[in-house]
């Protein structure tokens, strides 16, 4: 008889555990609270038209290729992608403007232009540093399971990469090594805000994190039709491959018996036996005991203080005036130190926030402003406290209003004819036991690495995928997590079965 696995959330983690499994014979069960899946790779409707309303970069394109090849499938064929020349344009007021782009040298130039020659070499060494920082931990840590420490990633590297390893400078925070790397401090800030790809401040998350600017560069794909047709497409490969996909089914409790897990009970008393259990939600919910007392401790709780930002989002549907937008936007607040602290320490929306703009109905550089309605999301970034301290319309109020003011300093100006608002509250009641975090833990501290669970627990027969265990958040290190807990479920029933089998196929490759 088939090993039954099921899988508790149609995320990215989620959805591509299933298509791993599947692709291996085994039968899979997904349940899915919500009415689609998707989970953070979600769309919203406003004014009959869906917009993109979480992940809208798309980086990282090979662990999607190997994902669906070991499947059988092709992802080209299954979603249609265009790679963007512009990766992002950047705003500090109505003059300071700063394109990037997929050339390098292209981009050398533009920051030529923009901060002078030295600060165009500066960044060409900057490139090639965060490049051999992500060449570095590819390897031992994106594609493996989370190290215990310090001396197992050393050991993980070898002696080859350790002088490589120690040049990474994990000591420091991104805000530190950006001061090395930079003078101007619009490229500091430029370069601090990818520290909020992992719902964290520059000031507190480790250098590490500058390999963020590698892998955009590597390339940033549009994904035709927006973000969530990738959703789709996991979804729809895996239920090819016999995959159930279940939607408006939410799980109860994940349950034991013998010290091992042996099925879940979903909210309608149902009751579904399984051989393993990979849960596709934030592990905080988990400590929580959201998901049944069983499994509670099978990781540790993460304090409020710990969380990552939240959001504040503004999806809409209307005109923009006066800027030219790219697809993806981003307009810096005067004071990056005050605006994190209000954050996280005041634990207030930012007076002055950063704002980013996804247009996502704009090409890479567009003539002039679109003729007619347009779709947008802007965000702006949140404390995490949807579960104890919701912000009332007054103070959302507030933000919109100074995320206006911020967006017309630059010089745009953005009329809604229909919009909708999340906040970390909404984001909190979308994901239960996150207090509206978006990105798990918060990566602050160098010891913050070896902090997310791993895919596999100590609980026999229960694994984790998602953006809050290990590698990380963002769509492809959710990706590599579950294929990370599918390959740890498929190691394990081959070492119970009574006949091992001699090779299980589709493992971890390299490029």
């Amino acid at each position: 008889m088939r090993e039954h696995v099921i899988i508790v959330g149609a995320g990215v983690g989620g959805l591509c555990a299933a298509l791993a499994l599947a692709a291996r014979g085994v039968a899979v069960t997904v349940l899915e609270r919500a009415p689609k899946p998707g989970g953070k790779m979600r769309e919203v409707t406003v004014g009959g038209q869906p917009i993109d309303a979480g992940p809208t970069v798309f980086t990282m394109r090979w662990v999607f290729e190997e994902l669906m090849a070991e499947a059988g499938a092709d992802l080209g064929g299954e979603v249609g992608l265009r790679q963007a020349e512009v990766l992002a344009r950047h705003a500090w007021n109505a003059t300071d403007r700063l394109d990037l782009f997929a050339d390098v040298a292209r981009s050398a130039e533009a920051v030529g232009d923009f901060a002078g020659a030295d600060e165009a070499a500066r960044f060409r060494a900057f490139c090639a540093r965060a490049g051999e920082v992500y060449r570095t931990l590819e390897a031992p840590f994106l594609r493996a399971g989370r190290p215990s420490g310090p001396v197992d990633l050393t050991w993980r590297v070898g002696l080859a990469g350790l002088p490589r390893l120690l040049r990474l400078n994990p000591f420091a925070t991104l805000w530190q090594a950006l001061g090395e790397s930079f003078k101007d401090p619009r490229l500091q800030q430029l370069y601090g805000r990818y520290a909020t790809y992992c719902g964290s401040s520059p000031f507190g998350a480790p250098a590490t994190l500058m390999l963020v600017a590698h892998v955009e560069q590597d390339g940033v794909w549009y994904v035709d039709g927006g973000m969530y047709r990738l959703a789709e497409a996991l979804a729809r490969v895996a239920t090819r491959l016999g995959a159930d996909i279940r939607c408006n089914a939410s799980v109860a409790s994940v349950t034991t018996a013998g010290g091992r897990i042996d099925g879940v009970v979903l909210a309608t008393g149902e009751r579904l036996a399984a051989d393993a259990v990979i849960v596709n939600a934030d592990s905080a919910a988990v400590a929580a005991g959201l998901l049944g007392p069983a499994i509670a401790g099978a990781v540790p709780a993460v304090p409020a203080a710990a969380r990552s930002l939240s959001a504040l989002a503004w999806t809409a549907v209307g005109r923009a005036e006066g800027f030219p937008l790219a697809r993806h936007n981003v307009f810096f607040g005067g004071d990056y130190a005050v605006e994190f602290d209000t954050i996280f320490r005041q634990r207030r929306l930012p007076d002055d926030p950063t704002v980013y703009v996804c247009a996502q109905d704009r090409a890479d550089l567009p003539a002039g402003d679109v003729a007619g309605p347009e779709r947008f999301l802007c965000l702006v970034n949140a404390p995490a406290d949807g579960d104890t301290r919701p912000f009332g319309e007054a103070e959302i109020g507030r933000c919109l209003e100074r995320m206006a003011d911020r967006l017309q300093a630059c010089g745009l100006t953005l009329a809604a004819e229909a919009a909708s608002i999340t906040a970390p509250a909404d984001f909190h009641a979308l994901f239960p036991g996150t207090g509206g975090a978006l990105y798990g833990r918060a990566s602050h501290g160098w010891r913050a690495t070896f902090q997310r669970p791993d895919t596999r627990t100590a609980i026999p027969g229960l694994y984790l995928a998602g953006g809050s265990v290990h590698p990380g958040p963002g769509v492809p290190m959710a990706a590599l997590s579950g294929r990370m807990a599918a390959r740890s479920v498929l190691s394990d029933f081959a070492s119970t079965r009574p006949s091992r089998p001699v090779a299980i196929s589709g493992g971890m490759s390299t490029r």
